[in-house]
């Protein structure tokens, strides 16, 4: 079996959506999930990160279980603005084969309304892998886009968080990884995202 690319998007996705993962507190999770929209709880005026990986979400809540993120959403975004946050971002550290120096990084950084961290992805253990799964944070202009014309749909996959992680400790691991999400490479060609790979 070929492994896969070390820095390579994956996503479960249809022509015109891209699903990404968050986890909130239930006063957030659970009337956004309810609604198909974020409440006004939520905080248009800071950072989020939406992660197109149910595992790396998963890892990173811990299987909804770390206070404050123990409703796991999945937020279906159009294509369109998932391909305009890529385009429009930087990477979240400086990176000597991509940006000319720190200055050059730093300038990018505060104009770009989104930025991009490439995680080591997880298994079904939540052990790192050799190959990188994208995070996506978004500030400024690219939250209101995501908040108020990019999100499609909400849903709470809670359920199927505690149902892979209970196939994964009775150890019937092939059982698990029939639930997951299907996420397949995410069609890059045209979209020149050179600045986003280190």
């Amino acid at each position: 079996m070929t492994s896969a690319p070390r820095h390579e998007i994956r996503a479960a996705h249809t022509p015109s959506t891209v699903t990404v993962y968050q986890a909130y507190a239930p006063e957030i999770g659970l009337p956004a999930a309810r609604d198909g929209r974020f409440p006004a709880l939520w905080k248009r005026d800071r950072m989020t990160w939406i992660k197109p990986s149910f595992l790396w979400m998963m890892y990173r809540c811990g299987w909804a279980e770390k206070p404050g993120q123990e409703v796991v959403l999945a937020v279906e975004i159009s294509r369109e603005g998932f391909e305009w946050a890529l385009r429009h971002a930087c990477l979240s550290s400086y990176t000597r084969s991509v940006h000319s120096d720190q200055a050059a990084w730093k300038r990018e950084l505060r104009r770009s309304p989104a930025r991009v961290q490439w995680d080591p992805e997880r298994d079904l253990s939540l052990q790192p892998l050799a190959h990188r799964s994208l995070q996506l944070g978004l500030s400024g202009e690219a939250v209101r886009l995501y908040a108020d014309e990019w999100t499609v749909g909400i849903s709470d996959v809670t359920a199927l968080a505690r149902e892979v992680r209970a196939a994964v400790r009775d150890g019937d691991r092939e059982r698990a990884a029939r639930l997951l999400p299907a996420e397949r490479p995410y069609p890059v060609a045209g979209l020149e995202l050179g600045h986003l790979v280190p």
